[in-house]
């Protein structure tokens, strides 16, 4: 049986963010699939392997599958495992670089699908959208699990700091404060999340400006989600991953579009009658149950079993170049022209 690694630069506090606990998450899934190890390659930690010592260990192409995620640091780490089974666990777009051909893409969303699908179309592409960790689904506190209804719950806003856009922070906020709504801007590490969305009647979440200024796409977008199993009513914007699980009015609602005094009878509409602003009981079940471990590892487990009938001794279909394919485009038209211009004579 094959053995997988999943490559991170580490895991202590430097390198927390979503990539990581999603890279966490899903290798202690896969480990239930096949043996499976999270190996750093920039902080040497007791806890785990090191990539150096194990590419001394095992020489190239090898029977390890090695799964690199992590970003800026794709092409570098690519280069270093050239000759061996990769794959290329995709989780923000816009990057910039390309894909060597042959190499699998693990998109963890429609909208990263669609950019690799564009970009590396020779490339084997499979959907494994990212899984809700446990405690949100036992823990939440939606209509059907644990009601908590609008008088239970002490916090009318709840606004994350980190990517939230200069309007949410800087207008929005101050407006909902000013007519007497108890907003919490969250910052810094919360212990219990769970707890926190369960206290909340709305949620805000405003990402595209914050992923614009970056150059880079909103990977997986996983926060409204979280929201909704607790039973928020939640407002966000609809860039890239999001509307993956996010529909206009029906699921979430759109922020930051109108005018800051619409937003404010809307969020303000929420708070008193949540209920009404809330996906259908019914919709949003089917919306977690898309999100749930036992998905992620179905998921999983088919792409997998999908590569292993890759032929590692053919030569992989390659992309054209895009300059090529304009530049034939262009002679294409050139000749159309010259054979009607032929044919009047």
């Amino acid at each position: 049986m094959r053995r997988v690694f999943f490559l991170v630069p580490g895991t202590t506090d430097r390198y927390r963010c979503g990539g990581l606990s999603v890279a966490l998450h899903t290798a202690r899934l896969v480990n239930r699939l096949m043996p499976t190890d999270l190996v750093t390659y920039r902080n040497r930690q007791d806890d785990y392997l090191f990539l150096d010592d194990l590419l001394q260990q095992e020489p190239a192409p090898g029977e390890t599958l090695w799964v690199v995620s992590w970003g800026f640091e794709v092409p570098k780490l690519l280069r270093r495992l050239r000759g061996r089974h990769v794959i290329y666990h995709a989780h923000s777009s816009g990057y910039g670089f390309d894909l060597p051909s042959g190499v699998p893409v693990f998109a963890v969303s429609r909208n990263t699908l669609g950019y690799w699908g564009d970009r590396a179309p020779r490339n084997p592409l499979f959907l494994v959208p990212n899984a809700l960790e446990p405690h949100w689904l036992e823990r939440g506190a939606r209509l059907g699990v644990a009601v908590a209804e609008a008088g239970d719950r002490s916090i009318d806003v709840l606004v994350q700091e980190r990517k939230s856009s200069r309007y949410v922070l800087g207008q929005l906020v101050p407006a909902l404060r000013k007519l007497g709504l108890k907003v919490v801007v969250q910052s810094g590490w919360v212990e219990d999340l769970v707890a926190l969305f369960n206290a909340s009647k709305v949620y805000i979440y405003d990402s595209a400006e914050y992923w614009r200024s970056n150059g880079l796409s909103e990977g997986f977008g996983l926060p409204p989600l979280e929201a909704m199993a607790c039973g928020c009513v939640v407002f966000s914007s609809f860039n890239h991953a999001l509307a993956d699980t996010l529909e206009p009015s029906v699921v979430g609602h759109q922020i930051g579009c109108g005018s800051l005094a619409w937003d404010v009878r809307r969020i303000c509409e929420s708070v008193r009658e949540p209920a009404a602003w809330r996906p259908t009981q019914e919709r949003l079940n089917q919306l977690l149950s898309e999100h749930t471990e036992t998905a992620l590892m179905s998921r999983w487990r088919s792409a997998l079993a999908a590569i292993e009938t890759m032929p590692s001794d053919e030569v992989s279909l390659r992309r054209a170049p895009t300059f090529v394919l304009r530049f034939n485009r262009k002679v294409g038209r050139i000749l159309r022209l010259v054979r009607r211009l032929i044919s009047r004579r």
